[in-house]
């Protein structure tokens, strides 16, 4: 199956699309199982306690350079939903002005007036993810999973089918962030995620770390 182009969801299951959009007609609970259930939070868990420990002195560097080189916190810091519609806080280094809107539009270049200089490095290196894992072992996050979204963008603009994203915990990386809609915003590719929350696996989810690699070599984009 070429994962950049998801339009079966296996097992029988057909896609019933509503407009732009696509409806999973089988509930979530009947398609997972144990790797889903138990292997996978437990595989998060271990992985990302490994991946602290080895990282953490450039953590450390991090820290230090972002405090020399800007006013404000280390931590970025900004509530997002997770599964089951629960918020919580997500952990990124600080890459921005404090001035910037908390909720303003990502950036789409290095040239953004928000980004300061070393938050320039740590997005292009993806280093500005590191604070996630803690994220993963606290459980509101998993490597692999649709993207938290913004309080805001939920509140003011998530419908019931837009919800169905919360049916799995939301990832650092994901099916989208490795198919080419990418440059596009994800609420116009819904079909991503779900494709993902109707067939999530261990290969699959060992073909997107895969293709997360390739996209952080090859990638020029912020």
């Amino acid at each position: 199956m070429n994962l950049s182009e998801p339009e079966y969801f296996g097992s029988g299951e057909s896609l019933v699309k509503d407009g732009n959009a696509v409806v999973l007609e089988q509930p979530y609970s009947q398609r997972v199982g144990g790797y889903a259930d138990v292997i996978k939070p437990f595989a998060d868990f271990v992985i990302a306690i490994l991946l602290l420990l080895i990282t953490l002195p450039v953590m450390l560097v991090s820290a230090i350079l972002i405090k020399l080189d800007s006013k404000g916190p280390v931590i970025f810091k900004q509530e997002r939903y997770g599964k089951n519609g629960v918020k919580f806080n997500i952990y990124k280094f600080r890459t921005m002005r404090t001035d910037a809107p908390q909720y303003g539009l990502s950036p789409t270049t290095s040239h953004d007036p928000r980004i300061t200089r070393l938050g320039r490095i740590l997005r292009k290196t993806s280093l500005d993810e590191l604070p996630q894992l803690l994220n993963i072992i606290k459980g509101d996050m998993s490597f692999i999973g649709p993207r938290p979204e913004m309080k805001r963008i939920v509140e003011e603009c998530y419908t019931d089918l837009e919800r169905r994203r919360f049916l799995v915990k939301p990832g650092i990386t994901g099916l989208w962030q490795v198919s080419e809609a990418r440059k596009e915003p994800i609420h116009h590719n819904l079909q991503y995620d779900f494709h993902y929350i109707a067939n999530v696996s261990l290969k699959m989810d060992i073909t997107i770390i895969f293709k997360t690699i390739g996209v952080m070599i090859k990638s020029n984009t912020f």
